[in-house]
């Protein structure tokens, strides 16, 4: 048996992706190998039998970074991201490694299956919700769809869904209205927990949609958990999307991502010494959506200086958009999440449900958000 120990300092969602390649070098490779590994994002290897989590390789380990060169190739041929570190993998370890499953390899234990979610110790009743990440990180904004279009998809499901918003405090998540707020409140376990109870997931790509995919579905849930993921230009959607969720792009719709997604990084600078506000990283199509005399498209021979926006306006980064996500309407996302109820996959909520949801709203702003998960069977 060949001892390996896998690291890797990268974001929640690309871990994701990489227990799926640990479990799918286990199935194909059966008894060859004994896995250690030193990731972000610990918690996401929690009773996982393939591997085990350690912060330094044992004497005779093989080191492997793990990584996935792949992307590099993903606008021109049909990959997914799922595929990445598993063609890494193989070719550091010399032998072929395919996924045995569409979806990454996250593990709930037995007993915390049985545990009251968060959303059930503030509604008193178990009901069925959706989570919602309505924001994202700074360095990122190029992902950010707008604030008031969520809130337009949470007030037209008043009554029928109960939404809980996540998102870290460190990160851009302004509240919504009407909706479950857990901003701040999660761990990562607690998030993995919080997806294994949930109906379904709204959000843009992100850790949330992969943990859609990943994550076992709860008992009386359907098996492929709904998503729908507002995804504009910025990746392929063959790289990004899965089988069973809505991806909603716009790859193909316009010249900036005519071939594939353009990877860009931010919409206007957000001048915080990030590399990410070089004007090659920037948004070369973007829309203001207060005032259409300030939405501009940038040249590569005349780049934008970083320190203004045309006119010398002063900027707030929720004020801009790239034309891929603008295209994308409230509408549209309505009509996604509602396929999934037309199609009788899930169902809205029931009376009692929609009582108890209004009330949890409210008290979600209280102490009692705050109550810490228990082992009380449901």
């Amino acid at each position: 048996m060949k001892c390996l120990h896998l690291t890797n300092s990268q974001s929640p969602g690309d871990i994701v992706m990489l227990t799926a390649a640990v479990r799918d070098l286990q199935l194909r490779h059966p008894g060859r190998f004994s896995v250690t590994l030193n990731t972000t994002a610990r918690e996401l290897w929690d009773h996982n039998p393939y591997a085990t989590f350690a912060p330094a390789p044992r004497p005779g380990d093989r080191v492997i970074e793990c990584c996935y060169p792949l992307i590099h190739r993903s606008n021109e041929e049909p990959w997914h991201f799922i595929h990445g570190f598993h063609q890494h993998l193989s070719a550091c370890l010399g032998l072929r490694i395919e996924p045995t499953r569409f979806q990454g390899d996250i593990h709930v234990a037995p007993e915390e299956r049985q545990w009251v979610s968060q959303v059930e110790e503030i509604t008193k009743m178990r009901m069925p919700f959706w989570i919602i990440a309505a924001g994202g990180k700074f360095d990122y904004t190029a992902k950010w769809w707008s604030h008031e279009r969520y809130q337009q998809v949470v007030d037209h499901f008043d009554g029928r869904i109960l939404f809980v918003q996540v998102g870290e405090a460190c990160h851009h998540h302004p509240k919504l209205r009407g909706v479950l707020d857990l901003r701040g409140k999660t761990s990562m376990r607690q998030l993995v927990r919080l997806v294994h109870h949930s109906q379904g997931v709204l959000c843009p790509v992100t850790l949330l949609m992969h943990l859609a995919a990943a994550v076992p579905a709860s008992e009386g849930m359907p098996r492929n958990r709904p998503c729908v993921v507002i995804a504009g230009g910025r990746e392929p959607s063959q790289w990004e999307a899965y089988p069973h969720h809505q991806f909603l792009h716009t790859c193909g719709a316009l010249s900036c991502c005519d071939n594939g997604g353009c990877w860009k990084s931010r919409v206007v600078p957000v001048g915080d010494g990030d590399g990410k506000d070089n004007p090659e990283d920037l948004c070369t199509d973007v829309v203001h959506l207060r005032d259409a005399s300030l939405s501009f498209r940038r040249h590569t021979e005349e780049p934008l200086p970083a320190h203004a926006l045309p006119g010398n306006q002063h900027r707030r980064l929720t004020d801009y958009l790239p034309r891929c996500l603008d295209m994308i309407r409230s509408a549209q996302v309505i009509e996604a999440i509602e396929r999934y109820f037309e199609g009788g996959v899930v169902s809205y909520l029931n009376d009692a449900q929609r009582a108890a949801s209004h009330e949890a709203i409210h008290l979600s702003h209280g102490d009692q958000a705050h109550q810490p998960e228990t082992s009380s069977v449901s």
